[in-house]
């Protein structure tokens, strides 16, 4: 049996790739990249600080 494309609708998935894809642990964002975003918020921060003063 041929593998299904990704991103298919859910309803034409099969059971068992609906099953794969619920234990895969997709998640919509990574920690690494949260911690990157905060880090540029710091220092987007810190430079608006510097200029202002």
């Amino acid at each position: 049996m041929p593998a299904e494309p990704p991103r298919i609708d859910p309803e034409n998935q099969s059971p068992k790739e609906r099953g794969l894809r619920r234990r895969s642990g997709e998640t919509g964002l990574a920690p690494w990249t949260a911690v990157v975003l905060i880090l540029m918020l710091a220092a987007l921060a810190y430079v608006i600080w510097s200029v202002a003063s």
